[in-house]
């Protein structure tokens, strides 16, 4: 899987299943930023074949309609959409 990182305050471990061309992700990105909170993602429609597959069942795992974005926040939760009241509170804003 192609995982980038963005550097920031490691406040929690968030992982962001994402499309380069979702605007709703590209707020949950701009949003993570903007608070300095650092996390790990990976564009989804920029990947083929098996690496695809398998990062889709990963992201079905966490959230079955598998939509996007999909941010899991320490391994235990899954926020779909962008939500920041949610981020906030997952990751102690």
């Amino acid at each position: 899987m192609n995982i980038k990182h963005v550097g920031g305050d490691n406040k929690a471990s968030l992982m962001l299943y994402a499309l380069s061309t979702c605007i709703w992700c590209k707020r949950t990105k701009l949003f993570l930023q903007q608070q300095g909170i650092g996390y790990d993602y990976v564009d989804v429609d920029g990947l083929e074949g098996d690496e695809k597959e398998k990062t889709l069942e990963e992201i079905r795992r966490w959230n079955p309609r598998c939509s996007f974005p999909s941010l899991v926040v320490n391994g235990e939760r899954c926020i779909v959409g962008f939500d920041e009241d949610k981020i906030r509170e997952a990751i102690g804003l």
